[in-house]
């Protein structure tokens, strides 16, 4: 029975994905209403929020929060949307910028690790595949519900991008370095590591954090340059996608200044429109 209900779930989003945007983003109005009704994660918003912002008051922080819960309701059903989507719409709707630095590095005979937060809209970022020589992969964490994690995977290649399971990630990439083809890899390094897992606390916004090590430890194992994919948000449906170099030689850095620079960068990125992370995730739910 359960089975069943998850195959209907799946067929819903896909005839919801063939909707026209503006009857997306009707949906999407009715479902903030919902969700701001139940009070959708309110106490993990609210915390975060006012820890990450103490000199913020009380209304501005709510005012943030407003924007957050729109802004995760528009996503929610632009990842819908993908399925549907031509690629002359979505060229409309994802632009991308700098990637002359990741064809540099390309013709240079290197690959590059592309950090990530969840930030803006990371469900197009996969349309980056057919604008850059490198074949585009990025890591992911499959989900316990077998169809749905089919169906997912499905929509994140889409447009040509491989998808390796954080466990065997790194070994995927070498594989790909045997066969001589240059790649990205993209990782999205602002969730949590397991507690049983965590080697290292950063601070992001004002309190101390456990953060992932991969892109860090695959950086300096490969001397791969890293760069950051900024994902900025221009209005409603619209973003802006922006590589920006974070390191060039990694075998150079200190060990943990990788994770501190993209870290630090990310929380610069956020502070300027917070209403575009991920909030209602609980960041900082493991303390040191």
């Amino acid at each position: 029975m359960k089975t069943f209900i998850v195959h209907i779930g799946i067929l819903l989003i896909k005839l919801i994905g063939h909707l026209p945007f503006w009857a997306i983003y009707f949906l999407s109005d009715i479902f903030y209403l919902l969700v701001r009704l139940i009070g959708y994660r309110k106490e993990v918003i609210f915390r975060n929020l006012r820890n990450a912002f103490p000199e913020k008051s009380e209304k501005e922080i709510s005012e943030i929060a407003k924007r957050f819960y729109k802004h995760l309701c528009d996503l929610f059903f632009e990842t819908f949307k993908v399925h549907a989507i031509s690629n002359n719409e979505m060229a409309k709707r994802m632009k991308f910028h700098n990637t002359e630095l990741l064809d540099k590095f390309y013709d240079e005979g290197k690959d590059v690790i592309i950090i990530l937060g969840h930030y803006g809209n990371w469900e197009w970022v996969p349309f980056v595949n057919g604008h850059i020589k490198a074949l585009g992969t990025q890591v992911y964490h499959p989900l316990r519900n077998k169809p749905y994690d089919k169906f997912l995977l499905n929509i994140r290649s889409k447009w040509g991008t491989l998808n390796f399971p954080m466990k065997t990630c790194f070994r995927d990439m070498l594989k790909l370095r045997r066969a001589k083809q240059h790649f990205i890899i993209g990782m999205i390094a602002d969730q949590s590591p397991a507690k049983n897992k965590i080697q290292y606390y950063s601070t992001f916004f004002n309190q101390e954090v456990p953060v992932l090590l991969g892109a860090e430890k695959m950086a300096v194992k490969t001397n791969s340059p890293v760069a950051f994919l900024r994902v900025d948000k221009v209005k409603r449906g619209y973003y802006e996608a922006t590589f920006e170099l974070l390191v060039e030689r990694p075998k150079e850095c200190e060990e943990f200044e990788i994770t501190k620079i993209h870290t630090q960068h990310l929380e610069n990125i956020i502070k300027q429109k917070p209403e575009y992370w991920l909030w209602s995730h609980d960041r900082w739910k493991h303390k040191k």
